[in-house]
């Protein structure tokens, strides 16, 4: 990989002594201008990361005028009271049920008042300008359709999971393979991280990722949203792949940027693992060739039994830590008829 001197994030102490609050709509003004922008963020038991999320949601500054709605899924951690004292500028639906991901983003995004959206996850902190920065791309770069920035650590390196390429037979054979691990910075071995690329440049790619993901609403409309059978993960890939079909080409500026978390953990957890399966092997079926699908349902198989074979030898071999790995591989190997079934 390059050098990541550049690639350190920004902070909060990086700011100036200038106005950088972000202007927020209230809808119940009379004659109140039309918002540039809705901002969506789905909560989810994640009070303190969402209250700083917001904080830094709001210091981000720009001229943008924001509606800023935080839909809460049943979060049992006070989450919606938190908010609510917090930030009472921002609209704040608090469900009784958790809707998943896809489900919350709809209904929010039916009812804003913007002419873009902009999905913003709970665990992210966002950076000068970065609102302002990402909607000025969109405008000016309109055969994108759906646009996201660059992302980063909590340690200032860069966070490449801010977008990704489409599953390919030759991605899930090097992922089986662990050719994607040894070779991280490997385009052709890591192709759908796109290896190599710092999210440096302005670039095209199959998909943005969710944590944040702008989109025309007219776009939105037109592609009638997430498909709500993705409950939670590849709900942007199947957007993603919808809105290429219809022409539009993804888009990555390196001017919009965020800090997000997620990736940051060393811990593997079964459910989010049986998650991402279910997901792959879902689009695997809604879009590859006919012939090629089983192929790749059996690649996503081999996928988790290699990865329960090889966290067995390394408890055979007495490597640190591997036994909790080793569980938490074989919970998801025992529930494979569940995810091989897709969503």
């Amino acid at each position: 990989m390059a050098d990541r001197q550049h690639s350190a994030a920004p902070t909060l102490a990086d700011r100036d002594s200038g106005d950088h609050t972000l202007r927020v709509w209230n809808g119940d003004v009379p004659g109140a201008p039309t918002p540039d922008i809705t901002i969506i963020i789905v909560s989810y038991n994640t009070k303190d990361l969402t209250l700083k999320c917001i904080e830094t949601l709001l210091d981000c500054g720009g001229d943008v005028l924001a509606e800023v709605i935080v839909y809460d899924n049943a979060s049992k951690d006070g989450s919606p009271d938190a908010i609510a004292r917090a930030f009472p500028q921002v609209q704040l639906i608090a469900s009784s049920e958790n809707a998943g991901f896809a489900m919350a983003n709809n209904i929010v995004a039916a009812e804003a008042n913007a002419p873009y959206l902009l999905l913003l996850n709970p665990d992210t902190e966002t950076y000068e300008d970065a609102i302002v920065n990402l909607l000025t791309f969109a405008k000016a770069n309109p055969e994108g359709g759906i646009y996201g920035g660059r992302t980063y650590f909590p340690n200032g390196d860069l966070n490449p999971f801010s977008c990704c390429n489409e599953i390919t037979m030759r991605s899930m054979t090097c992922r089986v393979l662990g050719l994607d691990k040894m070779f991280p910075g490997s385009e052709f071995c890591n192709s759908e991280q796109i290896g190599g690329w710092e999210r440096d440049t302005v670039r095209h790619v199959d998909i943005v990722i969710g944590c944040f993901f702008l989109i025309s609403k007219s776009l939105w409309d037109k592609l009638d949203g997430f498909d709500t059978k993705y409950f939670m993960y590849g709900e942007e890939a199947d957007l993603c792949h919808r809105a290429r079909k219809m022409g539009y080409r993804p888009m990555i500026t390196p001017d919009a940027r965020i800090m997000h978390l997620v990736g940051a953990s060393t811990g593997v957890r079964a459910d989010k693992i049986q998650l991402v399966a279910c997901a792959r092997v879902t689009l695997i079926r809604e879009y590859w060739p006919a012939w090629k699908v089983p192929i790749g349902v059996f690649l996503v198989r081999a996928w988790v039994a290699s990865r329960f074979a090889i966290s067995w030898v390394m408890v055979k071999i007495g490597r640190a830590g591997s036994t909790q790995l080793l569980d938490t591989w074989r919970m998801v190997w025992r529930e494979r008829k569940m995810w091989l079934r897709g969503y």
